[in-house]
C-alpha cells in the first residue's frame, strides 16, 4: 500500500521507516529541509536503536523516500499525521498549531476514498473538529494513537502490544474479531471473521478500519489486539495511559517521601506490594521521576482539557502527580548538598546522564539535566556525561561542562549523581573502579539502580531516594 507520513520527527520518522520495513511504499514529508536531507541519506536525526538499519534498508529498497513537497502525498491511500503537540508557552494546554498546519497543507492533495490517520497525541475532541474539513475533501478521518517507548520505538511500531483505531460513529468491533486479515476468527471463537463483522455496516468509517488492518497486517496476523472505537475514546486511550503511568510513578515517589522520614526502604516496599497482581512491580521504581516529551506535557494538557470540558475535578489529582514528580528533583539536589556538608559551592559534581531515559538522546524535560542545572545554580562545578545526549544537552545548557568519557568525567569529583540508568553507570561501573578515579566518596543514586552495600563496602557514602 502507498502511505504518506506527515511530520518526520521522532514519531513520524520511526513510523515511516517501520511501515516501509513491513513492505509498504512510504513517503515521509516534513517542512524541515535539514531533517529531510538527513533522513534521505539514511541518517537518523536522533538516537533510536534499530532506526538507522530500517532507514537504510527502506531507502535502498526504494520503498521509503522523504521530501518537503506536500504534493508527494498524492496517490497515497493512507496519510498518517505524526506532528508534535507541545505544551503551549503560556499555559498547560497542548499547542495544536502543527496538527492544524499539517491538515491544511494536506487537504489539497487528498482524493475521495483517502484515509487520514491521526497519530499525534491530541486533546479529546480534536478529531471531531478536524473531521468535517477532511470529509469535505471526500476523505475519512480516523485516530490511530501511538504507544511508543523511546529506546524501543521500532519494536513497538512493528510489533505493538495493541492497535487502536477510532472512527466516527464508534463502530465497536471486538478485538477478538480482528485477529487476522485472512478472514479467520480467533482460535477459540465462533469463526466470525473480521471482514464479515465489518460487512454488517456500510459506513466509510468501517471501511477505513479495514484498511488500517491491512496496513498493520503482520501485527494483526500475529494476534495483536485490534480495537475499533469512536474518535473520542481513541484520543483518550493515549492520554489516559500516560496519566496512569505517571500516577503510578508518582505514587511510589510519594511513598519514598514517607520512607525518608520514617526510615523505611521504598525499594523493599515496592517489591512487596508489586507481588499483588492487581498492582504489579513495573513502574514502581522510586527515583527522581519521569521526564521526556510525553508524560509531563500530556498530563498537563489532559488537566487543561478537562478544565475546558468543565470536569477539571475529575483529573485534579494529576496536578499533584506533577508536583510530586518535580519535588523528587529537588530531593536529589538536597541529598548532594547535605552529603557535601551543606553547600556545594566550588565542589566538583559529576552528573551521570543527560537524557531523560536510557537508550535515547532526548533531553526534553530531562530530570537529569534539571538536577545538573540546579546544582550549577548553587555554585557547583558540574560535569555531565552521557553516551548519546551530550550534543543535545550542550545546545540547551552550554554553561555546563560536558565530558563524553565516563571515567574522565568521574575523575577527581567530590560527588557523583546517577540520574539516567545507562548500563555503563548502573551495571558496569564498579565502586572499586570508581575509587581509583576520585578521592570523593559520595554517590547519590537518583534511580535506586545501584547496590548500596557494594558501594558502602568500598567506603562510599551512598544515598538513595527513599532508602535508609
Amino acid at each position: 500500500m502507498r502511505l504518506s507520513v506527515i511530520g518526520c520527527g521522532y514519531l513520524g520518522a520511526v513510523h515511516a521507516a517501520a511501515m516501509a520495513s513491513i513492505g509498504h511504499e512510504v513517503v515521509g514529508i516534513d517542512v524541515d529541509a535539514r531533517k529531510i536531507e538527513a533522513l534521505s541519506k539514511g541518517e537518523a536525526p536522533f538516537f533510536e536503536p534499530g532506526l538507522p538499519e530500517i532507514l537504510a534498508e527502506g531507502i535502498a529498497s526504494g520503498r521509503l523516500t522523504f521530501t518537503t513537497d506536500m504534493s508527494a502525498a498524492s496517490g497515497a491511500k493512507v496519510h498518517f499525521i505524526g506532528v508534535g503537540t507541545p505544551q503551549q508557552k503560556d499555559g498547560y494546554a497542548a499547542d495544536l498549531t502543527y496538527v492544524n498546519a499539517a491538515v491544511d497543507a494536506l487537504l489539497p492533495y487528498l482524493s475521495p476514498g483517502d484515509i487520514v490517520a491521526g497519530k499525534s497525541t491530541v486533546p479529546v475532541g480534536t478529531a471531531a473538529e478536524l473531521a468535517p474539513r477532511i470529509e469535505a475533501a471526500g476523505a475519512t478521518l480516523v485516530w490511530n494513537p501511538e504507544f511508543l517507548r523511546e529506546g524501543f520505538a521500532v519494536q513497538d511500531t512493528i510489533d505493538p502490544d495493541r492497535l487502536v483505531v477510532g472512527v466516527a460513529g464508534g463502530v465497536g468491533v471486538s478485538s477478538r474479531f480482528a485477529r487476522s486479515t485472512t478472514g479467520e476468527g480467533d482460535a477459540g471463537g465462533g469463526g466470525v471473521s473480521s471482514r464479515s463483522s465489518l460487512a454488517r455496516s456500510t459506513t466509510g468509517e468501517v471501511d477505513a478500519a479495514s484498511v488500517l488492518r491491512e496496513v498493520y497486517a503482520p501485527a494483526v496476523a500475529k494476534g495483536t489486539p485490534f480495537i475499533v472505537t469512536d474518535l473520542a475514546t481513541a484520543e483518550l486511550v493515549k492520554v489516559a495511559a500516560n496519566a496512569f503511568l505517571a500516577t503510578k510513578i508518582s505514587f511510589i515517589n510519594a511513598m519514598a517521601e514517607i520512607a525518608e522520614v520514617t526510615g523505611a526502604d521504598v525499594t523493599q516496599l515496592a517489591d512487596a506490594i508489586g507481588h499483588d497482581v492487581r498492582i504489579g512491580r513495573r513502574f514502581l521504581g522510586a527515583g527522581i521521576g519521569f521526564g521526556g516529551g510525553c508524560l509531563p506535557k500530556d498530563i498537563r494538557a489532559f488537566s487543561a482539557r478537562a478544565e475546558e470540558l468543565g470536569r477539571g475535578e475529575s483529573v485534579a489529582f494529576l496536578r499533584e502527580v506533577d508536583e510530586i514528580n518535580l519535588r523528587r528533583r529537588d530531593r536529589a539536589v538536597q541529598l548532594v548538598v547535605d552529603a557535601l556538608g551543606g553547600q556545594v559551592f566550588q565542589k566538583k559534581v559529576t552528573v551521570l546522564g543527560a537524557a531523560f531515559k536510557p537508550y535515547s538522546d532526548d533531553i526534553r524535560d530531562s530530570p537529569a539535566l534539571d538536577v545538573a542545572v540546579r546544582l550549577y545554580g548553587l555554585g557547583a562545578q558540574v560535569t555531565v556525561t552521557d553516551p548519546e545526549a551530550i550534543d543535545n544537552a550542550r545546545r540547551a545548557h552550554p554553561q555546563l561542562t560536558y565530558v563524553a568519557d565516563r571515567d574522565e568525567a568521574i575523575r577527581d569529583a567530590d560527588a557523583l549523581v546517577l540520574v539516567t540508568e545507562w548500563d555503563e553507570y548502573r551495571r558496569e561501573l564498579a565502586p572499586s573502579h570508581a575509587s581509583t578515579l576520585t578521592a570523593g566518596r559520595v554517590i547519590v543514586d537518583g534511580r535506586n539502580g545501584l547496590d548500596p552495600a557494594a558501594w558502602r563496602a568500598e567506603g562510599w557514602t551512598y544515598l538513595g531516594m527513599g532508602r535508609p
